[in-house]
């Protein structure tokens, strides 16, 4: 029998911008159906008035210390200083004082520039990488900080507050995306149950996911179905900061690394999956599947959502009424009978969902296994 690949049977929506496709291509290689609503696009501030006159600040004074946050920020930032005929001149200035470097794609960027750092957090973190200039006494100090595509206002005042002067580096910025059609129906599959979990790799991403579904009036029923059902995973704490301040629940991996991601999310459905013993068969409920006997057995989400009603009262007769109310999209009681019908036709076996004459429907589960696992 062939393993059964560990995110099959669950659907799975990318909200990302920049490296979307290779999360995408992780997710697919353990056995994902992905769908793509990106929440974001990056705008590059190459030709920006604003990002110029930093570099210029920087390079009329001597500075104490530049932190690099991002790999791909601090690499467009030295490829538009050269589109200026500054790249000569940043180099240098940025050889003449301490670079700091957030992670290794960071350190990776500067390297490739022929710098070297003065210190990265093992951590990665940016708390630790402050923490580190706090310690070292910045009062009276000029500090170029590179920003990762939103402001770091903690970072920055935390900074300001101990006395450093402090010029910000924007190098690019996120703002929605071009379609937002993508995102507006990707939203509405969380809240119909056809996507089971959202990860986010980006701060902004996740608010402007938000931000889309309050626009919308959808953001009470998003935020439940996050809640409750869907799983977010973010590659983050910073990641996760907009989700954490309504209240959702996230998963996220040891290390903030997109393979790392992957695998926390897979591990999280995984566990999260019911199993339970109907009429001798092991059955596991996936996303939008079932595992019957350890065959993956595709189930639409009407037959699917009658399943999940069934086995979260294992045993236990559901009556039409109730099984009407957890149907997609509601309907009449013949609705609940065609659904059955296409159950027992997905599942293989007849006899796993009883018929209860006038009563209702019930798993085929013997009192002493009708506890879900």
């Amino acid at each position: 029998m062939t393993a059964i690949l560990p995110l099959a049977g669950f659907s799975i929506g990318i909200t990302a911008a920049r490296r979307a496709d290779e999360l995408g291509a992780l997710l697919v290689r353990k056995g994902a159906t992905v769908r793509y609503g990106p929440a974001i696009r990056i705008v590059p501030l190459a030709d920006d008035t604003e990002l110029r006159r930093a570099t210029t600040v920087l390079l009329e004074q001597p500075v104490d210390a530049v932190v690099a946050t991002t790999g791909i920020g601090f690499r467009g930032w030295i490829e538009a200083a050269e589109g200026w005929g500054l790249g000569d001149a940043l180099l240098r200035r940025l050889a003449s004082t301490d670079v700091l470097t957030r992670g290794p794609k960071a350190k990776g960027a500067v390297r490739a520039a022929g710098l070297s750092e003065m210190y990265s957090p093992a951590s990665e973190s940016n708390a630790e990488l402050l923490q580190h200039l706090l310690d070292s006494g910045v009062r009276g100090k000029r500090v170029a900080v590179q920003l990762h595509g939103e402001p770091l206002p903690y970072f920055v005042e935390s900074l300001r507050a101990a006395g450093a002067e402090v010029v910000e580096i924007a190098v690019y910025r996120w703002v929605g995306p071009a379609d937002p059609g993508p995102l507006d129906r990707l939203i509405d599959a969380v809240l119909d149950g056809s996507v089971d979990a959202l990860p986010f790799t980006s701060a902004p991403a996740a608010a402007s996911t938000l931000a889309m579904a309050k626009r919308t009036g959808r953001q009470p029923a998003l935020v439940e179905a996050l809640s409750t059902r869907a799983v977010a995973a973010c590659v983050g704490p910073i990641t996760a900061a907009p989700l954490a301040a309504l209240g959702i629940p996230t998963v996220q991996p040891q290390r903030a690394r997109i393979g790392a991601l992957a695998r926390t999310l897979a591990d999280t459905l995984t566990v999260r999956s019911p199993r339970l013993c109907v009429a001798g068969r092991q059955i596991e409920l996936r996303g939008q599947a079932a595992v019957v006997d350890g065959e993956l057995c595709d189930v639409a989400p009407a037959p699917m959502a009658v399943l999940r009603a069934l086995a979260a009262r294992p045993g236990r007769v559901v009556s039409r009424r109730e099984l009407t109310a957890a149907l997609p999209s509601g309907g009449e009681e013949h609705a609940v009978e065609t659904a059955i019908g296409r159950l027992r036709t997905s599942l293989g076996e007849g006899r796993l969902v009883q018929t209860v004459v006038k009563r209702g429907y019930r798993l085929a589960v013997a009192p002493r296994e009708a506890e879900v696992r």
